[in-house]
């Protein structure tokens, strides 16, 4: 009697919790694939939809890279899952990319997970649409021009000379990844929003901690309760919105006196005038706040990636310095960098592509399907989230032989060059392309110019593990030694 009393107890305490969690776990995944368009004869792509209501969030958010690598051995180049509230079709491959990318408008449109949309805010050029994407991207596009670039060039110089300075007398070694993410952040606050280094200086430790923080929690929950990640992610967005609105308020004030800047915030202050737009105080924090996250998180993963690499491969750094002193002996300045002598760089312009293909600083964008469609032999149904994968597309692109391995050399060949379009994205494509990828192509290449030549560097923990939230970044910061080089 008492041992089947004792079974009863736990089967209403373990087996039967269990199986009703199954159960649910069951009928969530039914619930879900009810959203297959039965008008539309191709089936739903392979996949899991995870646990009710959160699906696969969790998994993402915790393994990332490796989550997604998982799935794609699993399922493919295509398949389903539930991410961030919303059921979602992950879309890898060159081929499968340029349906998306050329479809917007007509099979997609961006459209950030709930989380993204409400910290960055309504008013910024990745949450617009139609018109009002176009006329702020033509805005923004002029702060990116070639002779807007040209003026940049002083001041990033003097920004990376100071950092590396600083790098040297640094004893007994350098955190590489928060190191990076300062001086972008420095570079961004003085050529996209304005920034006199004396405002910069005071406020500076403050503004990273917090944007720190706003970044940490991009891409959380959509609960904004307290101690929540939306919530923390707000609360951080907050606060940098009040710093930046004193020099917002300082550029209308000296525009009005016909005063003139060059930087892509004063721009989108003038464009919101020219159109006869009523000034919104709460659009130009949020376009600011977006113009920061763009301008330096993206950059610091990359220069990051850019100091390991060098670091795993001597042989290339080496080819860099002949290079760079070939160039030199022909009259290049390579302390008075300009537009022209950069694009000269061919093996230095390898050398970012190939860090690039292999460590994409964002992994990938978001779409929202506005109409059921076809794809590659899967029906997309109409409101599912579509999610490109850029890291996995130059994975798998056939164009690349021995994809694990760092060979710049493989940008000199034509063959790459007539490639098919979509194998390597690294600053997406289409209409919504990266609105400032060629400042990000010279700011990187005036660092590598200023590293090589001045320093030596030694990864002291070797090759680091490298994760993504929400960009690609070494987990230990890549604790890096640097010592002067001197040409012999």
């Amino acid at each position: 009697m008492a041992l089947s009393t004792l079974l009863a107890s736990a089967l209403c305490t373990i087996v039967l919790p269990i199986l009703l969690f199954l159960v649910a776990v069951k009928l969530w995944e039914v619930y879900m694939i009810r959203g297959e368009d039965p008008s539309c004869p191709s089936p739903l792509p392979p996949g899991s939809m995870g646990l009710p209501f959160i699906g696969e969030t969790l998994q993402l958010i915790l393994q990332r890279r490796r989550f997604l690598q998982m799935k794609r051995e699993k399922y493919g180049y295509i398949y389903r899952t539930h991410l961030f509230g919303n059921p979602t079709v992950r879309v890898t491959g060159a081929e499968n990319i340029r349906h998306i990318l050329l479809g917007e408008y007509r099979l997609v449109s961006a459209h950030w997970p709930s989380s993204v949309r409400t910290i960055l805010g309504s008013d910024t050029l990745s949450n617009m649409h139609g018109s009002q994407h176009k006329t702020k991207k033509k805005a923004i596009m002029r702060a990116f021009s070639k002779e807007a670039l040209e003026l940049y060039i002083p001041v990033i110089h003097e920004e990376v000379q100071t950092a590396v300075k600083r790098w040297l007398v640094q004893d007994p070694c350098v955190l590489v990844y928060p190191e990076m993410k300062r001086l972008m952040f420095r570079i961004a606050m003085r050529i996209l929003l304005g920034f006199k280094p004396e405002q910069i200086r005071t406020d500076e430790q403050e503004l990273v901690e917090a944007f720190e923080e706003m970044i940490k929690n991009l891409f959380s929950l959509p609960i904004d309760v307290p101690f929540s990640g939306l919530y923390r992610g707000l609360r951080a967005r907050n606060f940098i919105h009040t710093k930046i609105e004193a020099n917002i308020r300082k550029k209308v004030e000296e525009s009005d006196k016909g005063s003139k800047h060059r930087d892509a915030l004063q721009q989108l202050i003038d464009s919101s005038r020219k159109n006869g737009e009523p000034f919104s105080m709460q659009a130009i924090k949020e376009s600011a706040t977006e113009l920061l996250f763009g301008g330096h998180e993206t950059t610091a993963s990359t220069a990051t990636s850019l100091i390991m690499f060098l670091g795993l491969y001597p042989k290339v750094v080496k080819k860099l310095r002949q290079e760079l002193w070939d160039k030199g002996e022909t009259g290049m300045d390579l302390e008075n960098l300009n537009i022209e002598s950069l694009e000269q760089l061919k093996y230095t312009d390898c050398v970012l592509k190939e860090t690039l293909r292999i460590n994409p600083p964002v992994p990938g964008g978001f779409r929202v399907a506005l109409k059921t469609f076809e794809l590659n032999g899967y029906q997309i149904p109409k409101g599912w989230n579509v999610i490109y994968s850029i890291c996995d597309t130059h994975d798998v692109a056939e164009v690349f032989p021995n994809k694990e391995t760092f060979q710049p050399e493989r940008f000199m060949k034509k063959p790459l060059a007539d490639s098919p379009r979509f194998q390597y994205i690294p600053f997406g494509g289409g209409s919504r392309m990266c609105v400032g990828k060629e400042l990000a192509k010279v700011l990187l290449k005036i660092f590598l110019v200023e590293v090589v030549t001045k320093c030596h560097w030694t990864l002291l923990n070797g090759p680091p593990t490298m994760k993504t939230g929400p960009t690609v970044y070494p987990v230990d910061n890549l604790p890096t030694k640097f010592t002067s080089y001197v040409k012999t």
